[in-house]
C-alpha cells in the first residue's frame, strides 16, 4: 500500500495527542496506515476526515488507535553486538555484584518484551554461557509487555524461523524442538522468565534491579517529556551500579541525570553510585 498524504497528516496530527512522535514513526508509517486503513473497514468509515470525527464522538477509540500504533519488530538475539557485550562483560560483572552483595538473584527487567524472544535470549544465554560460573546465582527476568496477544505468544514459546535465524545455531539445537507449531523452547529455557502484562508508560513492576533492557520502544516512539518521565522510573528501579540499555541507535533525552554511558556505547547507561546532585 502506498502511502497517502491524507493519512500521513493524521498520523502526524494523531501522534502527540498520545504521547508518540512522528520522528520515530517515520520508518513505519506505512504499517500504521495498513491497521487504520483495516480499522476504519471495520467500522465502515469512508478516511482519514470521517475518522478524526468518530474519535471526536467516541474518544474511548483514542484507546483503539494507541494499539493501532503500536509496530514490534523482534527477533531472538536482535543486535549480536548488544548480547556479545551482554554475555562477554554486562551480565558477569553484574552477576559478581550481586554476589559480594550477598545477593541470591540476578534481577532482570525486559520493557516491551512482545512475544518473549528478549528474555529467552537472555535465559538461553545465561544457562549456555554463564550459569556454572556463577553457581550462586539464580537469574529472573521480568518480561512485560502491554498487548496480551504477544505474551499470549511468549507464554507458548512457539516461533517460526524467521524469529530464530539470528540465534547461534549451536544455541538454537540445544534450546528449541522443531514441531508442527514451529520452533518451541525447550522447558529447562522457561523458568527465569515471570510474564506481565504492563504498560512502561506507568510506574514500574519492580524495583532494585541489575539490569533493565528498554530497546527500541521508548526513546524511537515517545515524545520527549515522555521519555523524561519514564527514564525517571527506570532510574529508580535500577539498584546503584546497575545498567541500562536501549536500542544501539538510541540515547537518553538530553538534561537526563544519574547515568553514565559505557565509553564508546552511547546506549548503554550506568545508574551512578552515588545520588546525582
Amino acid at each position: 500500500m502506498s502511502l497517502d498524504p491524507d493519512w500521513i497528516d493524521f498520523i502526524k496530527w494523531a501522534l502527540p495527542q498520545l504521547r508518540l512522535r512522528w520522528a520515530g514513526f517515520r520508518k513505519v508509517s506505512d504499517q500504521v496506515q495498513r491497521r487504520l486503513y483495516r480499522r476504519l473497514q471495520a467500522l465502515d468509515l469512508t478516511g482519514p476526515g470521517a475518522y478524526r470525527d468518530y474519535l471526536r464522538q467516541y474518544p474511548g477509540e483514542w484507546q483503539v488507535l494507541d494499539t493501532l500504533c503500536r509496530i514490534t519488530i523482534s527477533r531472538f538475539y536482535r543486535d549480536q553486538g548488544v548480547y556479545a557485550l551482554l554475555a562477554g562483560q554486562i551480565m558477569p560483572d553484574l552477576a559478581q555484584q550481586a554476589t559480594r552483595d550477598r545477593q541470591a538473584q540476578l534481577r532482570i527487567w525486559s520493557a516491551g518484551c512482545a512475544s518473549g524472544e528478549e528474555p529467552y535470549s537472555l535465559s538461553i544465554l545465561w544457562t549456555l554461557q554463564l550459569e556454572q560460573r556463577f553457581p550462586d546465582v539464580a537469574l529472573a527476568i521480568l518480561a512485560s509487555d502491554v498487548d496480551r496477544h504477544l505474551l499470549g505468544r511468549a507464554r507458548r514459546a512457539c516461533y517460526p524461523w524467521s524469529s530464530l535465524k539470528d540465534l547461534p545455531t549451536a544455541w538454537l539445537e540445544v534450546a528449541f524442538t522443531e514441531s508442527t507449531a514451529g520452533y518451541c523452547l525447550k522447558d529447562r529455557f522457561r523458568p527465569p522468565v515471570l510474564l506481565v502484562e504492563h504498560d512502561v508508560r506507568t510506574p514500574a513492576p519492580a524495583t532494585s534491579l541489575h539490569l533493565i533492557l528498554c530497546r527500541n520502544l521508548v526513546y524511537t516512539y515517545y515524545e520527549r517529556d515522555l521519555q523524561q518521565e519514564i527514564t525517571a522510573r527506570l532510574h529508580a528501579a535500577l539498584r546503584p551500579g546497575g545498567i541500562l540499555v536501549l536500542g544501539s541507535h538510541e540515547t537518553l533525552p538530553a538534561g537526563v541525570t544519574g547515568f553514565t554511558p559505557l565509553p564508546d556505547r552511547h546506549w548503554i547507561y550506568t545508574k551512578a553510585l552515588t545520588r546525582s546532585h
